[in-house]
């Protein structure tokens, strides 16, 4: 099928929200050096300054999935752009920690948001064929906001000024400013609009997006999940049924897996990791970092045209069993730190790149894609809700952890630790990982409503 250029040009506006959340999420890397040195920061301070934008997510995931049901995925992301605006400006002239940690929630809160109703509204308007690729197209926007906020980090560092932070967070204005403007120009999802019984809107939009020959199954197949989701009228709590039991594990314990594989703590403290294995300049240690975000950039394009031709299962496995080995040499190069000397920086950007190329083709991108897809309509919004909450809660544990774990664990061993968890998401993944590729939303449903296993798909 060919895509339509409309298609693209919504996907990748929409998907700018992606760039935000990973802008957001990545910024701080760069900036706690110089905040570390600005207020003379402990280790505690500097995992709560990290940890407070992940408080945010939490509550942005568990307060606002309903939300989303009933005044529209567009309009969500809207008031998400406005929140990223504000948050943006609050950090950069922050006076004080307290005030920084504040809009750092404040970000977090739209971030958590974005997790979600971004995927789910790409996931929405997309043509069946094609909606692994342009859902996935939110994870390589993801990649690349933190891949800019690695960059600016380093254009705008400058060792002889602990003010530096402060442009460094600017600099999220002008991507939250684009996506406020440009979401006035794009549809709601025909998805949610039929669910509102507004079919003729819904019809409408259906046109602009499907292939010709394809607009009338598009259409049997909302009529089909509309009649049943009137059928079986639910309210939240019927996520609990045990006919929603397979899709919520599934949700928990991908990020789970994905979190507690240890991503983050490389997102977040790539600079302070690399200060441990020997880089004494501010500026010098986000150097690393660059390199690292523009490879996870490239494997999540790959991932991109990956999943809708390999699968989602084969690439779970394809990546976890690589993550694993990559991990354990990772731990192996502070281990052995002394043997190294000055080249422990050079294998330990190895080990991670190694270790980011795996991740960036399986559990990052598919733990978003497969949470836009394993649940019904009716309660999409609630459970894309607890995927995201529980995709921040992971997330905040081991931002709040990590430094305390190496305080008494050693890296080396923190990172065998992550290793291990990996080691059981493989024997996870094989009873939980859906094959999804090229299946209908409509059919996925079924597939619960049969009491049919998850592997079985």
């Amino acid at each position: 099928m060919k895509l339509k250029p409309n298609v693209l040009l919504i996907a990748v506006i929409a998907a700018t929200g992606g760039l935000l959340f990973g802008f957001d999420t990545g910024v701080i890397s760069g900036a706690l050096p110089f905040l570390k040195q600005y207020w003379q920061l402990s280790d505690a301070s500097i995992e709560w300054i990290t940890t407070t934008v992940l408080v945010g997510a939490v509550i942005g995931a568990l307060t606002s999935g309903k939300l989303s049901d009933i005044i529209g995925r567009k309009k969500m992301i809207i008031i998400n752009a406005v929140i990223f605006t504000v948050g943006a400006l609050g950090c950069a002239y922050a006076a004080n920690v307290t005030m920084l940690m504040i809009m750092r929630v404040i970000i977090g809160f739209a971030i958590g948001i974005t997790s979600y109703v971004v995927p789910m509204y790409i996931s929405e308007i997309s043509p069946a064929r094609v909606r692994g690729a342009l859902v996935t197209l939110n994870q390589l926007m993801i990649t690349l906001g933190i891949l800019l906020s690695y960059i600016t980090d380093y254009w705008l560092s400058n060792d002889t000024n602990n003010e530096s932070w402060r442009w460094m967070f600017l600099v999220g204005f002008v991507p939250a400013a684009i996506l406020l403007l440009g979401m006035f120009f794009l549809p709601e999802t025909p998805r949610w609009l039929i669910s509102k019984n507004r079919w003729d809107e819904g019809k409408k939009i259906i046109l602009k997006l499907e292939d010709p020959d394809m607009v009338e199954s598009t259409l049997a197949g909302l009529q089909e999940e509309i009649a049943i989701s009137a059928k079986h009228k639910v309210s939240s709590a019927e996520i609990l049924k045990p006919w929603l039991r397979a899709p919520l594990i599934i949700t928990v314990g991908i990020f789970f897996f994905q979190q507690f594989s240890g991503v983050n703590t490389i997102i977040y403290y790539s600079p302070i990791i690399f200060k441990i294995a020997g880089i004494v300049s501010n500026t010098a240690s986000i150097v690393p970092a660059i390199i690292i975000g523009g490879v996870n950039v490239l494997a999540c394009l790959l991932s991109v045209f990956l999943l809708d031709k390999v699968g989602r299962r084969k690439l779970y496995f394809i990546g976890i069993w690589g993550m694993i080995p990559s991990l354990a040499l990772l731990g192996a190069c502070f281990h052995f730190k002394e043997a190294l000397g000055s080249s422990l920086p050079v294998f330990a950007v190895l080990s991670i790149v190694c270790y980011i190329i795996f991740i960036a083709i399986s559990l990052a991108p598919l733990g978003w894609l497969l949470i836009s897809e394993v649940f019904p309509l009716s309660v999409r919004g609630v459970g894309m809700s607890i995927g995201s909450l529980a995709h921040w809660g992971f997330n905040a544990i081991i931002a709040f952890t990590f430094l305390k774990l190496v305080d008494n664990l050693g890296i080396d061993y923190t990172f065998w630790s992550y290793a291990i968890i990996c080691v059981i998401g493989a024997v996870w993944g094989y009873y939980y990982i859906p094959e999804t590729k090229g299946k209908s939303l409509e059919a996925i449903e079924n597939h619960w409503r049969n009491g049919d296993a998850p592997k079985d798909i």
